[in-house]
Order: structure tokens, then sequence, then C-alpha cells
């Protein structure tokens, strides 16, 4: 099997936080910016189990609303498909790894393909995520999550789930951490010297 270079693997970085750091906002912004393709896990999820065709509609819809994270297979599958569908060589993935489970899956499934470039961590107290995911549920998000039952499970899940995660690209030194507990714009300006110190 031949693997692709590094110059012709395709570009990635992960961007984590917890739910309502912001990291949809950010990402739309480093689109604009930096012409990156912004993949959302979470996205790619929630379509597949709207499409009546999917044969994993209703388990991705279980796992969803007890704020569980879907098997790995699922996710990487989708994000691979929604990759080799793009021209781009660089892509922001949104929300993910966001277990152990999922870095392992992501090593074993695309780490020969893509480079990492590095983890954008948006850090923000888990009372003002609440207080952004319930307005934007309020606001008509049609997120079936956005709710607090589900966003006290997902809260749960993170802390236990995802910050190892994070804990463990920090010490590969790939963490770029950006304070989250302000307003976008102000957050952007961090992101923005970062993308342009890395690229």
């Amino acid at each position: 099997m031949v693997f692709p270079s590094l110059a012709e693997m395709k570009k990635v970085v992960f961007v984590l936080g917890g739910p309502g750091s912001g990291k949809g906002t950010q990402c739309e912004k480093i689109v604009q910016n930096f012409g990156y393709v912004h993949l959302s896990a979470g996205d790619l999820l929630r379509e597949e189990r709207a499409n009546p065709n999917s044969k994993h509609g209703e388990l991705i819809e279980d796992y969803i609303r007890n704020g569980k994270i879907v098997p790995v297979e699922i996710t990487c599958s989708l994000l691979k498909d929604a990759m080799e569908k793009s021209n781009s060589q660089h892509f922001l993935i949104d929300g993910f790894p966001r277990s152990e489970e999922n870095l392992n899956g992501w090593n074993k499934e695309m780490s020969n393909e893509v480079h990492l470039q590095f983890v954008l961590y948006f850090d923000c107290p888990q009372e003002v995520c609440l207080e952004r995911c319930l307005k934007r549920g309020s606001a008509g998000s049609g997120r079936s999550d956005d709710n607090v039952d589900s966003l006290k499970k997902r809260f749960n899940t993170y802390v236990n789930d995802t910050m190892p995660i994070i804990e463990h690209y920090n010490g590969l030194n790939l963490l770029r951490k950006v304070c989250a507990n302000k307003d976008a714009d102000a957050v952007f300006a961090d992101v923005k010297s970062i993308f342009e110190k890395e690229n």
C-alpha cells in the first residue's frame, strides 16, 4: 500500500471545546479568512440521522438525544466521504475526536491519509456555554439536544471523555488554546494569530 507524502496529504485542524463554546461561529470566520472547509461531525451525524434511507438514523438519534458519542466507525466514514467529495486540501473538523474511541478509530482509519496540523481548543466556563446553548435553543436552533437535560449529559460526556483527549494533544504539543469567554470578534483575533503563525 502506497501512502501519500506529507505534501500530498490533506491538512486537518481538529476544533474542540464544550457545547456552546463557539466552535461553529469561529469555524465560519476561519473559512472566510483562511479558506478551510468546515466539517462538523455533529452536523454530518444530524444530516445522516435525517436521511430516511440511512441504516444508522435511529441509532444516531438515540446517541445524540442521550448526549452520548456515536460509534467512531459511523463518524469516521461520514468525515472521510465529506473530505473526498471536496476539492480542498485544508479541513476544520469540528467536534471530533470526542473520546478515546474516536481518537483510536481516527488514527486507525485516517492517520496515514491526512496530516493533523494542530488542535484548536476553545476554553469556556460551563455556565457561559450552558447559557449560550439555551439561548440558541430558544431561538429555534432546530437541535433536539439544546435543552437542559441533554446539555447536562453532553457536559458530563465532554468532561469525562473529551477533556482527556484535549490533555493528550496538549502532551503532544499540538494543542492551541483560546479563551472563548469573550465576544466572537475578540476570540477570532486570537484564532487568527494562531492560523497566521501555523500557516
